[in-house]
């Protein structure tokens, strides 16, 4: 009887496990090609997984709310569709696969106790550990939590169970536990208790829950400004080339290539060939090493209709001409807005570009899309008065311009080498052709 394992798939570069948030199947049903059998999520992104075959789903291995290794086989399916009952054999599901060795320890917003990490052979998933560094849980008390989970692992609900049982001050104390580092004894006055929030008893204003991919947002923002030192260099740019020629063909490309032109797709070329000259800004850091990118894999930031923000990327973007470009980013962007990305589509990025300029934002200052090492934002095109140095003498002209903002961390990349690459790719797009639609600087 053949049979196909579908298997945890890897989300990105540092994602060794996902949790599944939702099965869509159930063992016995039919499934087509490209139909959606789950919905996984992991600490950066929510993607759902469809069938590459057709058949039967024979078994479910992992019930939903798991966490699951990268890997590991979570269902089969019978590709003969025989309906025929399982054998005793078959019915048992094989041992979950987890590492149970020791993984890095997440840092604590509180900065008052160590950060909890998976010890004496428990596994804690990211979010649990997340969760007991914000709540300001132990290592000891995170331990000593009896978990419901598969092996005793310790679940989301327990760690929510084991706070609404902790008395409201348990947590302050275990932070008052060692001594002053004084000759004499000092008394430690419990902190005093934060004044009641008026707006929050008033019923006057709303509450809103964060979605989890919000949450999920604000954590990888949080860990990025705790991991690099970030610093943005600002440069104006004279774009009138640019604008001219896409308002002279913009009509003929979408007739013939079938999707719009906007400017983005003609900044992002110019970004990869300022890329090509600066390959440390194509980088990432591993500890003290510096890791030097050889694919240029551009990241995009999409806007979704929630408000949330994913970063799909357009790989190997250096091998595409400025219509492979144009076409590849309107397809992520809709693959983003209708939640049909592929792991593979927001895995691997090397450097990110924002658009400000979309929301008529003039400049900003991006946070860094860890593990990259850089990002650069686009503001908005406006007409400016400028001096234009012509053979009669400088004369003032009306111009499009558009600000660029490079945040770059400042642990490998000094204030020299941010602003070259910023000024190189500012020359780039000043030389922009508006007759040939090419960059003179080649």
């Amino acid at each position: 009887m053949a049979s196909f394992d579908i298997i945890m798939p890897k989300m990105g570069e540092s994602i060794e496990e996902a949790t599944i948030t939702k099965w869509f199947v159930k063992e016995g049903d039919k499934v087509e090609e490209d139909d959606v059998l789950l919905e996984i999520a992991t600490d950066k992104v929510d993607s759902e997984i469809p069938s590459p075959v057709e058949g039967l789903v024979k078994k479910i291995l992992f019930r939903q709310d798991e966490v699951v290794a990268v890997g590991t086989v979570i269902a089969v399916i019978n590709l003969d569709g025989d309906e025929s009952p399982q054998s005793d054999e078959e019915e048992s599901a094989p041992a979950e696969k987890v590492d149970l060795s020791p993984e890095p320890e997440l840092s604590s917003d509180a900065g008052v106790h160590e950060p909890v990490a998976s010890s004496s052979g428990r596994f804690y998933s990211p979010l649990v550990k997340t969760i007991a560094s914000a709540e300001n849980i132990t290592q000891a008390e995170l331990d000593s939590i009896e978990g419901s989970g598969i092996n005793g692992r310790v679940q989301k609900k327990d760690l929510l169970k084991f706070l609404e049982n902790r008395s409201p001050g348990k947590a302050a104390a275990k932070t008052l536990e060692a001594p002053a580092p004084v000759s004499q004894a000092v008394e430690v006055s419990p902190p005093p208790a934060p004044a009641a929030s008026v707006a929050a008893g008033s019923g006057e204003d709303e509450v809103i829950e964060m979605s989890r991919l919000r949450k999920l947002i604000a954590q990888h923002m949080i860990k990025s400004k705790q991991t690099s030192a970030h610093v943005t260099n600002m440069i104006e740019v004279d774009v009138t080339g640019v604008v001219n020629w896409r308002n002279r063909v913009k009509d003929e490309f979408l007739k013939k290539e079938g999707v719009k032109l906007t400017y983005l797709p003609v900044f992002l070329e110019a970004t990869v060939k300022a890329l090509r000259e600066y390959p440390q800004i194509n980088a990432s850091v591993d500890g003290e090493r510096i890791i030097i990118k050889k694919r240029i894999n551009l990241g995009i930031a999409v806007s979704l209709a929630d408000h949330n923000l994913i970063v799909p990327n357009i790989k190997d973007a250096d091998s595409l001409n400025l219509i492979g470009i144009t076409k590849k980013m309107n397809e992520l962007a809709d693959a983003a807005r209708s939640n049909k990305l592929s792991p593979d589509d927001i895995s691997g990025g090397t450097f990110t570009v924002t658009n400000f300029g979309s929301f008529k934002n003039d400049i900003g200052t991006p946070i860094i899309n860890q593990p990259e090492v850089a990002i650069l934002a686009i503001g908005a095109i406006k007409k400016k008065p400028a001096v234009i140095e012509t053979d009669m003498g400088d004369v003032i002209a009306i111009r499009q311009k558009m600000w660029l903002s490079l945040t770059y961390d400042h642990r490998i990349i000094d204030g020299a080498l941010g602003g070259a690459f910023l000024k190189r790719l500012g020359d780039y797009i000043e030389s922009f052709d508006p007759e040939t639609g090419n960059f003179k600087i080649q």
